[in-house]
């Protein structure tokens, strides 16, 4: 029996890693090791531990950043997951990543 991790990334998408968005990077590696899979998903609006508040709502004069949050999941075996995380961490040494085991109830491989 697989134990399935999924790996959340939090990062902006102004985030680089050597001139190209940081979020291209990690999906580019993952793609490389064979992940099962990732998403990466743009956030409408949201602050981090500084409390900077971020919206695509630009006509809100309250607004304190334009750069939105990105959401980069990704889902595999326990092993692959390590695997991967030990590649890209020194490049998320500031980033919120959170680890769970989840429960896959399908997958559809193509």
């Amino acid at each position: 029996m697989t134990t399935w991790k999924q790996l959340t990334i939090y990062v902006s998408e102004f985030d680089c890693w050597e001139h190209q968005p940081l979020h291209q990077v990690l999906l580019g590696m993952a793609r490389r090791q064979g992940l099962t899979g990732v998403t990466v998903v743009r956030a409408i609006s949201g602050y981090g531990k500084h409390g900077v508040f971020r919206t695509l709502n630009q006509l809100d004069s309250s607004t304190e950043s334009s750069a939105l949050p990105l959401l980069i999941t990704v889902i595999d075996s326990e092993t692959a997951i390590t695997e991967f995380f030990s590649l890209v961490k020194h490049m998320l040494k500031d980033k919120f990543v959170t680890c769970q085991t989840i429960e896959v109830l399908s997958i559809s491989r193509v």
